[in-house]
This record gives C-alpha cells, sequence and structure tokens, in this order.
C-alpha cells in the first residue's frame, strides 16, 4: 500500500499505522517526560512515575488511531492508568497494538542518575508478543550484521568472536552493554575473559538495545537478563533500524517459574525480533527524561524546557530526532525556590 494510500486510509479506518502517526506519538512521549523531569533527582520513583503516566495518557486520548495496551504499567486491578487491555487513542484511524513505558528508569530517575527515557511502541493489531505471567527473558541484541552468527545458545566467547568477525575489527574493540545487577557478575566476567570490554547501565536496557544496534557510544552487542516486556519493546525498534535480537524467558524466582509454567511457557524457545513482533510495520517513539547516550534528557533554557526525542518506523528504516522547545509555564508549576 503506498503512503498515499495509507494516508487516507487512516482517515477511514485503515488496519495499518500512517506515516504521520509518529509525529503524534511524540507529543505523548515529550508530555511524559517534561511531567518527569519535575521529580528528577527528588527520590521517590513513584512521583515519576505517576508524573509521567498521567501526562502520556492525556495525550495518547487526542491520537487519531484505536490502540489497545498489550504492555502498559499492569493489569487493570493494578494500575489505574495504561493497564493492560486498555483502549488509547481516539478512536479514529487504524487498530493497533501499544506498549508503553511513561518511564524506562524510574529508579535512574528518580536518583538523578542517566539514561531515563519515555518510550511508546506500536505495531499492527494482534501482532504484538504478549509476556503474560513473565517479568524477565535474556536478551541479544546487535547490529544487523549479527544474524546467523550470534545467539543465546551458543557461548558468550562464541558470540563475541562472531561478531568481531562480522564487524571486522578485534574482539578486543567489542563493547557489550548489560544492565548493572549481581545476576550478571558471572556474564561480566565472560565478556572481560574473551577479551571485549563492558558497559554498564543502572537501569532499562530498551536505550542500551537500540545502541547496540546503531553503535552508539561505541556499543556493539546488549547481553543479559532483563524485562521481559521491554523486550518486546525493544524488538520494536530493531526491525526499524534493521537490526537483530534474540530472546528466551527466564523467570528469576520460583514464584515467576511456577507462573510462566501453569501459563505454558516455552523456557527453551529463542525468540526472534519477528517472534516478538511479527508486523513489518512497527513505530517506536522516545524522548530523553535524564542525559543518556541515546538522547538528551529534558533541560532548561530560560523560560523554556527542551526536549530530544526521537522517532523509528520500520518502513522507512530512518532515524528521526526531534529538539522541541516549550514554555515552561505551560508545562510545569512554579516551585518556590524556583526550581522545577
Amino acid at each position: 500500500m503506498s503512503d498515499s494510500n495509507l494516508r487516507q486510509g487512516q482517515r477511514q479506518g485503515a488496519a495499518h499505522p500512517d506515516r504521520n502517526l509518529g509525529m503524534e506519538l511524540v507529543r505523548a512521549t515529550e508530555a511524559a517526560a517534561i511531567k518527569a523531569s519535575a521529580f528528577i533527582g527528588r527520590g521517590d520513583k513513584n512521583q515519576v512515575d505517576g508524573a509521567a503516566v498521567d501526562a502520556m495518557r492525556g495525550f495518547l486520548s487526542t491520537v487519531d488511531f484505536a490502540g489497545t495496551v498489550v504492555i502498559g504499567e499492569g493489569e487493570k486491578d493494578e494500575a489505574p492508568m495504561l493497564f493492560n487491555g486498555e483502549r488509547v487513542g481516539n478512536g479514529n484511524g487504524p487498530e493497533c497494538d501499544v506498549a508503553v513505558d511513561p518511564v524506562d528508569g524510574t529508579s535512574v530517575t528518580a536518583a538523578g542518575r542517566s539514561h531515563g527515557i519515555s518510550v511508546i511502541a506500536i505495531a499492527d493489531k494482534g501482532s504484538m508478543y504478549n509476556p503474560v505471567d513473565v517479568f524477565y527473558m535474556d536478551k541479544l541484541v546487535t547490529p544487523g550484521v549479527g544474524a546467523g552468527k550470534v545467539s543465546l545458545q551458543q557461548s558468550v566467547a562464541e558470540n563475541i568472536r562472531e561478531l568481531a568477525r562480522a564487524l571486522k575489527k578485534p574482539v578486543s574493540e567489542i563493547t557489550v552493554a548489560m544492565i548493572d545487577r549481581p545476576r550478571h557478575k558471572g556474564l561480566m566476567d565472560e565478556v572481560r575473559a574473551a577479551g571485549a570490554r563492558t558497559r554498564l547501565f543502572l537501569d532499562g536496557d530498551v536505550a542500551a538495545g537500540i545502541l547496540a544496534v546503531t553503535g552508539g557510544g561505541n556499543i556493539d552487542m546488549l547481553l543479559g537478563t532483563g524485562g521481559a516486556p521491554e523486550g518486546t519493546i525493544t524488538a520494536c525498534a530493531t526491525k526499524a533500524l534493521g537490526g537483530y535480537m534474540e530472546g528466551r524467558i527466564n523467570p528469576q524466582s520460583p514464584a515467576e517459574f511456577e507462573r510462566a509454567t501453569a501459563a505454558g511457557h516455552d523456557f527453551d524457545r529463542i525468540f526472534t525480533a519477528n517472534d516478538l513482533v511479527t508486523s513489518d510495520n512497527t513505530y517506536f517513539v522516545a524522548t530523553g527524561v535524564t542525559d543518556g547516550l541515546l538522547l538528551n534528557g529534558v533541560s532548561r533554557h530560560g523560560n523554556f524546557v527542551r526536549t530530544e526525542s526521537m522517532i523509528l518506523r520500520s518502513h522507512s528504516g530512518a532515524i528521526r530526532r526531534i529538539s522541541a522547545d516549550h514554555q515552561v509555564e505551560r508545562w510545569l508549576p512554579a516551585a518556590p525556590n524556583g526550581a522545577w
């Protein structure tokens, strides 16, 4: 279907997201990032999340699409807004699966650390994998040249050697990103023993996955166990960028293992990005909350607050970066000491 037909189809309730949708969605991530920025470094991640959720949901209600939240803030009885199964958008236009993470990295944002981002990913209706009853997933993300060369079924050392060969660079120049968690101590040791370097992120591996595909921050690979819902979000971005990704369910507690077993999950199955998101029409939209390698965070410039965002779409393969200045008085209430 041509882009002109897509635009016409959206007005008539087409089945696929329109190319203009990214510009609408970025308003929601900008709003979430700005509202969350009022709580950067204040030590309360619930305030960070609450402000972002409220702002994101408000803007999503104005967007021309009929979305269903597949990956959200939790089940309806646990999350008042953006819960799994909630309908978002104004009901006009294409029907879509929606994955949201109003702030990926609430803890680092509350602590005033780097790499907090606000994220929305969408794809055609019925195409997103819903990791119900599962919280954790092993992940492997590389540039597209990693396809057929790396695998979660191979050793860490073999994956590093094969990727280095595909990238035509020495193993000593390969950098592997992962979340800094005690569970990754052995993984860190394996990476370093293989002759490569590690890049540790304090929280949130969505940004790290994108950097692994693009080579930003000199990162070549994401490896380790992180959130399963974030795995589906990362798959949307990976497909848009032409990268390679694998995932495998990996429960981190007896209770999670029991829930996942009861739900029928196969712990040996290797998911690719195409398994996690079957549609070839995906969007990934993100706005920086705190400064990071992927995006600059929200910053104050006189009477304006500045945001940096990115829009990825699988049909175009382009990375669109958007810098926007917003009037402070319309977004952030004045504090007694003049702070945000």
